[in-house]
């Protein structure tokens, strides 16, 4: 590629939720601002389509809605053609799969997303439908983790990976009003306040959290509040009953605006015991200022530098997470000290601009052949 000629590029992705898909949509915002010439792909209620026409991008009002769908291979092919696309990002299942029918014969360099590692494997042939298809040129790995997966296949050609992480800029988060959560769940006014966000799903390990509370001193005015959808399962109450932790652990329910929850904790933890990457949750507690531990799971053990920015516990292992909620109750000038320092971790090493420069650099990659 010549040093100032810009790829057209093409992006299939779905933007209709605002606060997740953010840190996405402005790599191509800032992209099209840098004189890129982009055009989106999405369903046409996408909570960012105003933002996407203001910075100068072409956005098509379509997305496939099922895989391996003649139409929606037949839409993505006509555009390119169109358009003269140079580049595709695919950032789905949905997208990938019918973008990968969408190239054939034609000159285009294929992107493909993964956000989390695992669940790629060489012996399984739905892969080669994806990730491991020839056809790909690229894929954009969340996390040096999930790079790190992909580079265990055998026969993977490792050149194709290209850890760039989803940035984020705290200044997004500077007009975020703390909510008192004393006050909303009647809580003792010297509770020490630490929350979750999550689905209730097997990979968020909520049973080991709770098995950790269990073990902390119950004289303890320690509470921990559950924030998500179905968390109130009958298996996380069976156990919390078994904990006696009926006045320990409350539960919000979903939130559709849940950054004044976490702003308002004194301890953010991530539980997870599998299948994450960078997790989103983790750099929105960070980025407000709020002290987190995390488990050590590939990705997001990326996100915090141990001691500094927060504390990362042996995943499934309730005695170290307990060790490290105490340290942090009984010692409130380590838990200012990580507050302090993780919204700066954030900015210097997962800032939005960094992941724009990152994508600009896989382009070169790609072109410099040319």
């Amino acid at each position: 590629m010549e040093e100032k000629r810009k790829p057209n590029v093409l992006v299939i992705s779905d933007y209709r939720r605002f606060q997740s898909t953010r840190p996405e949509a402005v790599i191509f915002i800032e992209l099209a601002k840098r004189g890129y010439p982009i055009t989106i792909m999405s369903f046409p209620d996408s909570a960012h389509r105003q933002a996407f026409e203001e910075a100068g991008i072409d956005f098509i009002p379509f997305h496939p809605t099922k895989k391996f769908h003649r139409e929606s291979v037949k839409k993505i092919r006509e555009c390119l053609i169109e358009k003269n696309i140079e580049v595709l990002h695919c950032y789905n299942s949905k997208a990938s799969a019918n973008g990968i029918k969408a190239v054939k014969g034609l000159d285009v360099k294929l992107v493909l997303y993964r956000g989390y590692p695992g669940n790629v494997h060489w012996f399984d042939p739905t892969a080669y439908f994806k990730y491991l298809n020839p056809r790909v040129d690229a894929i954009i790995c969340n996390s040096q983790g999930v790079e790190d997966h992909f580079h265990k296949q055998p026969f993977f050609d490792k050149s194709k990976t290209y850890t760039i992480c989803k940035g984020h800029d705290p200044e997004w988060f500077s007009n975020i009003q703390e909510l008192n959560l004393r006050e909303k769940f009647n809580l003792p006014a010297d509770a020490f306040v630490m929350g979750t966000v999550a689905n209730n799903r097997s990979e968020k390990g909520i049973p080991f959290l709770l098995r950790s509370l269990g073990k902390l001193p119950p004289q303890l005015p320690i509470h921990h509040i559950l924030i998500g959808d179905k968390m109130d399962s009958k298996e996380n109450l069976k156990l919390i009953k078994k904990l006696r932790l009926e006045e320990k652990v409350h539960f919000s329910g979903y939130q559709p605006k849940v950054l004044p929850l976490v702003k308002g904790l004194d301890v953010f933890i991530l539980s997870s015991i599998r299948a994450e990457s960078i997790t989103k949750s983790v750099i929105e507690a960070m980025s407000l200022g709020v002290a987190t531990i995390i488990t050590d799971l590939p990705g997001n053990r990326e996100l915090v530098d141990h001691g500094k920015s927060g504390l990362i516990v042996e995943r499934n292992n309730p005695d170290d997470l307990a060790r490290a909620i105490l340290n942090l109750y009984q010692n409130p000038e380590v838990r200012e000290k990580l507050s302090a320092e993780a919204p700066k971790h954030i900015k210097s090493r997962l800032h939005r601009l960094q992941t724009v420069e990152g994508m600009e650099n896989l382009y070169r990659s790609l072109f410099e052949s040319h």
